[in-house]
């Protein structure tokens, strides 16, 4: 029997996916990965009976778990946008050496934009064949997007990280996408700083008829910059105490409903009107998308297709208690043809697939869904209309105006009521020489007001109106920006930037303005766009991109004094910075803490920064020193609930062993007699990762703990305990160190009250009640470097074999400095 391997972007599409083609009739087992299971199951395949093996990548492929042999074709189902077509590539350069040789086509591309059971079927009945110029696009900027990022973050990091103690920020990053992002934000907030207010005057006009309430009329020439003239045409209208009707005017005017929603539009809405940043919005849509509630979230498209099933997917929405009645009356009314939009190429319009409740989603996920589907609602709802009414008036010589707008028929709006017209106190009923009298005329003193802060709604259209970014990546290059401390998110969802965002898009402009404006970044998405439709060769694009930005990297390196001169006025230098912590092993003098983002130590003696752990506290170690460099150790800490170890600042950014990595702490260091080491501390591998180690905490008795130094894995044990120490000799078990243990006699929980006891924390059953297994609370990674167990101290538990780890993925890196 012929094998048919299938591949899906995400384990939860790879289980949908397999349940619906196989009518839920398949078996399932972990992969040889432990990440992604493998779904099986028998059916029809070209008219042949064949074994079906469902599985997933995550993310880009970097490393490969197949086994020779296995199938004779596959059918890719990633996801259908450039993104997708590249990931397709990436696991036929894993599998195709692999494939069992012989068939004539063994490649079929499946297109799906939900996950339904029609539309599952309908690309199982339709493959295709991936497209390579997509791919190359996706490679093209990748590679881009990564050389560029990283070659310009180096250097800038390096260059000010040293010269400056309080720029709080981790990374002083560039992007090709991130920093025409920041420049919209810097250029909105150096119009508001610029602004000067003007002074200016208007007339208010009040009149009545009767004993109607009074009426306020606009001036028809609105201001004037001079008081003495708007004085002038106040005593103009003065002349009158009457103002007469010289026009009475009804126009019947039209809202239009919505067109078919896109990502961008999506994502607008999402962050104007429910609060929810892009990125935020964005993981949302893609949980419901892979949950099969709503259609596929990225796309630029507005229109929907000709057989697209408008009636059908409205019919789902009968039942809910929000907008049943406006469905029903859609459906017995007829539905209206929807706007056309625009036609991208892509994706169908963004459309719920199913009906769904609050109580099945949750908050932010009703919320967004519950929009989606009253936009859809509203595309094949009526237009809103109203009849707008305008009355014109003349006092004197002056001629002033009323308008209001009276709801003739709601629409969409039933749907969409934040869209609606607003009631307004009613207009007099008039005519032509009707008069009325007038209660005021008097002049007002205003002043012009600076624009507010760029919103992030406002920027996701700057950016899709200059092509910066895709739908898929402006809620990363957003969120980028505010990670980077470049600007804050303040009430309203405006974006404020800090001062390190200002100085830097300041410095750009002093240097190479091209390389904060969007017009380079807009002229390198056009030429990917090219390759994409297959009229542009993908090496010569990339080639002559890198070329450029080349050039202006020399450049920059060049003139980086330019920025630097604009970082002296906004920040202190390195030296001046921090309060001094511990002693330099080279100099003996203090080296001073600096805590703003990156933490790090300075001696300002030897003119030298020590790198240190972030996300946590950082305190003297004892004044104990380390044997190798003299340099005195610190104790860095994530929290009482969290994990703790000490390290020396040299080591730390000089590993002094071949088989040490940058960013590791005493826990890992492998020296063979130091007694803050690995080989003096460590009892055995984590319980629950293969490559750490557990490490005794020598500073947290009490309540004694020891802490893998890899993951967040902590084992709580021996509270009270008057002295843990770690012995030289091993589990004949478990092969882990053994640990001996010596309690006070009021507090001993040992049997017959012993106080001393030496034993193996996994194997003795003396320890078995004495142990509790928890995980560190830590907001991120805590330093760099890997590694697997050091000092031949020993595995734990149960836990042999060597599974493999992922490798770094180009896209990631590329997405962290764009």
């Amino acid at each position: 029997m012929r094998s048919v391997l299938m591949v899906a972007e995400k384990p939860s599409l790879a289980q949908a996916i397999a349940k619906i083609l196989s009518k839920g009739n398949c078996t399932s087992r972990k992969g040889l990965n432990g990440a992604c299971s493998v779904h099986e199951y028998t059916g029809i395949f070209q008219g042949q009976t064949v074994h079906f093996k469902m599985t997933s990548v995550c993310g880009h492929v970097m490393s490969l778990d197949f086994i020779g042999g296995g199938s004779d074709c596959v059918v890719l189902w990633l996801d259908c946008d450039k993104e997708g077509e590249n990931i397709c590539f990436e696991v036929l350069d894993a599998i195709q050496p692999v494939m069992n040789k012989g068939s004539a086509r063994s490649v079929y591309r499946a297109k799906f934009s939900s996950i339904t059971d029609t539309d599952i079927w309908n690309a199982m009945n339709r493959l295709g064949e991936p497209n390579r110029n997509e791919a190359l696009s996706v490679d093209a900027r990748q590679e881009l997007d990564l050389r560029i990022g990283c070659a310009f973050t180096r250097f800038q990091t390096k260059y000010f990280q040293g010269k400056y103690g309080n720029l709080d920020s981790s990374l002083i990053s560039f992007g090709p996408c991130q920093t025409p992002t920041l420049g919209f934000c810097v250029e909105r907030h150096d119009k508001i700083q610029s602004f000067k207010p003007e002074t200016y005057w208007v007339i208010q006009t009040k009149v009545f008829k009767g004993k109607e309430s009074p009426l306020t009329l606009d001036w028809n020439r609105v201001r004037v910059f001079d008081r003495e003239v708007g004085q002038m045409f106040v005593n103009l209208a003065k002349t009158s105490r009457e103002a007469q009707v010289e026009l009475v005017s009804k126009k019947e005017k039209t809202k239009q409903r919505p067109q078919a929603l896109n990502t961008v539009e999506m994502l607008r809405v999402a962050s104007s009107a429910l609060g929810m940043g892009p990125q935020h919005t964005m993981q949302i849509a893609e949980r419901l998308y892979t949950q099969g509630y709503i259609s596929y979230p990225r796309t630029e498209t507005t229109h929907y297709p000709v057989n697209f099933d408008l009636k059908g997917t409205l019919k789902q929405q009968t039942n809910n208690p929000f907008w049943a009645e406006e469905v029903k009356v859609l459906l017995s009314t007829g539905i209206n043809q929807p706007r056309k939009g625009t036609d991208a190429g892509d994706h169908p319009p963004i459309t719920p697939m199913c009906a769904a409740t609050e109580a099945e989603l949750g908050s932010d996920s009703w919320r967004l869904y519950e929009y989606i589907t009253r936009h859809f609602i509203a595309t094949v709802s009526q237009d809103c209309k109203y009849l707008q009414t305008t009355i014109e008036f003349s006092i004197g010589t002056e001629a002033f105006s009323c308008s209001g707008r009276t709801l003739i028929s709601p629409g969409y709006t039933t749907v969409m009521p934040w869209q609606g017209i607003p009631l307004e106190e009613s207009i007099p009923v008039c005519e032509h020489g009707d008069t009325f009298s007038v209660d005021e005329i008097k002049l007002i003193e205003k002043q012009t007001s600076p624009p507010d802060y760029l919103t992030e709604a406002e920027l996701i259209t700057l950016m899709e109106k200059h092509g910066i970014g895709t739908d898929a990546s402006i809620p990363v290059h957003i969120n980028n920006i505010c990670q980077r401390n470049y600007v804050t998110v303040e009430s309203g969802r405006k974006l404020k930037p800090t001062n390190l965002g200002i100085v830097l898009v300041h410095g750009y402009y002093k240097i190479d303005a091209e390389l904060v404006l969007p017009t380079i970044r807009s002229a390198v998405e056009k030429q990917l766009n090219l390759i994409a439709q297959g009229k542009a060769n993908y090496q010569q694009v990339l080639q002559h991109a890198l070329d450029i930005f080349k050039r202006k990297f020399h450049y920059f390196v060049d003139s980086i004094t330019n920025m630097d001169e604009l970082m002296e006025v906004s920040f202190s230098p390195i030296a001046a910075t921090g309060k001094p912590l511990s002693r330099c092993g080279k100099c003996h003098r203090f080296m001073k803490y600096i805590q703003a983002k990156p933490s790090r130590l300075h001696c300002s003696h030897c003119d030298e920064t020590y790198s240190l752990p972030q996300n946590g506290a950082i305190k003297l170690y004892k004044e104990l020193r380390c044997p190798l460099d003299d340099f005195e150790l610190v104790l860095w800490t994530s929290g009482a609930r969290g994990k703790s170890y000490p390290l020396c600042p040299y080591c730390f950014s000089n590993p002094p062993f071949r088989d040490m990595k940058k960013g590791m702490g005493c826990n890992e260091c492998t020296h063979p007699s130091c007694q803050h080491s690995l080989n003096s501390l460590g009892i055995g591998q984590c319980v629950e990762c293969d490559s750490g180690v557990l490490v005794l905490d020598p500073t947290s008795g009490p309540k004694w703990r020891m802490a893998c130094n890899k993951c967040n894995v902590v084992v709580h044990f021996f509270e009270h305990a008057h002295k843990v120490q770690v012995a030289q000799e091993s589990c004949d078990v478990c092969d882990a160190s053994l640990v001996a243990v010596d309690f006070n006699k009021t507090r001993t929980p040992l049997p017959a009250s012993e106080t001393q006891h030496t034993g193996c924390v996994f194997c003795d059953p003396v320890f078995q009640d004495l142990v509790e297994l928890k995980h560190a609370t830590i907001r991120h990674s805590m330093h760099r470097g890997g590694g697997g167990r050091r000092g031949g101290r020993g595995r734990g538990r149960g836990r042999r074999g060597n599974a493999k780890k992922p490798k770094d993925k180009m896209a990631a890196l590329a997405a962290y400095f764009v």
